[in-house]
């Protein structure tokens, strides 16, 4: 195996080699003999999700041209390809809502994803008015699952999804945050106030979640979305220049995104984990992490002190 200096290198180097061919989203084994991902239920209902889906911040933030455009078109396609369904959006993403909801509707594939946003503002009315707005952006009757974007004045808008759900606007409703501070909030709103999914950050070496939020999620029967699971990039660059230790084969972990991919998904309290990409070689990549074998205990705990050692 090549040195690893960054992700698009290794991708690109073991496709060279010949090693990766398997990584390779243009090959003709991944076009004709496509593997199905891990699904994990949604505890409120049993609907099945693809434990890997895809974030939208700052990658599907752009204009209206198509040369902007094309990659994240390739990159909506090649997802439902191989199985993919759920993109979290926010109106804190700039364009990012209106991309999604024109590309999936130019596609023909609207109905194919399951889509996520979030209510990001103060007040009860500014709250509806930005949710119809997403619906109309996102180009929906019906929005999948509805969160409030880092705990934004979410007792007001926790009640109008609670009438919205009940009134079938959106399917699910939810809370999320990207920091540790935030855990124990999210852990008390788990356990009080129904609520269907909670988005939070979890990753390899920011392991926080793990003390009781994971657990509490998994208690109370609330689906699990992790962000932020690469550390906006960090951990890449902690393994620049490192290769993938021998045991990893062991986990079908193939290269540094799945390394850190299926550490997330091996704990199975989470239901989706949704790194963001731009990419089509990275979709491919961070989607063949739910594939194959899992850590056990036993490979987490190897895993985690291989990380600590770099």
């Amino acid at each position: 195996m090549k040195h690893i200096f960054t992700r698009r290198e290794a991708l690109a180097g073991l496709a060279a080699a010949g090693a990766g061919l398997a990584l390779n989203p243009f090959s003709s084994s991944a076009n004709n003999d496509l593997k199905m991902i891990l699904e994990r239920k949604i505890p409120s209902t049993g609907e099945r999700l693809p434990v890997v889906g895809l974030g939208s911040w700052q990658q599907f933030d752009v204009g209206a041209g198509a040369a902007e455009r094309a990659p994240l078109k390739e990159v909506l396609q090649r997802m439902q390809e191989m199985g993919g369904k759920v993109i979290d959006a926010s109106p804190m993403y700039g364009r990012a809502e209106q991309v999604i909801g024109d590309l999936t509707t130019d596609l023909k594939l609207n109905d194919r994803f399951f889509f996520a946003t979030k209510v990001w503002t103060t007040g009860k009315q500014e709250g509806i008015d930005q949710m119809n707005a997403s619906l109309r952006k996102m180009r929906r009757q019906k929005i999948d699952l509805m969160q409030v974007h880092n705990l934004q004045d979410w007792e007001t808008h926790l009640k109008t999804l609670k009438d919205w759900k009940a009134a079938g606007k959106i399917r699910y409703i939810g809370i999320t945050h990207y920091t540790d501070a935030a855990h124990s909030r999210l852990e008390q709103i788990v356990k009080s106030e129904g609520i269907d999914f909670v988005q939070f950050n979890y990753s390899i070496r920011s392991r926080n979640a793990e003390k009781s939020l994971l657990k509490a999620a998994r208690d109370k029967g609330v689906a699990v979305i992790i962000n932020e699971p690469f550390e906006q990039g960090a951990l890449f660059r902690a393994v620049k220049g490192k290769e993938l230790p021998s045991w990893a084969g062991d986990y079908d972990i193939k290269s540094w995104a799945q390394f850190f991919l299926k550490y997330i998904i091996s704990n199975d309290a989470v239901t989706c984990v949704i790194p963001g990409t731009s990419d089509v070689k990275h979709l491919v990549d961070n989607l063949g992490a739910g594939e194959g074998r899992l850590p056990d205990e036993a490979g987490r705990k190897k895993m985690v002190e291989w990380i600590a050692g770099v």
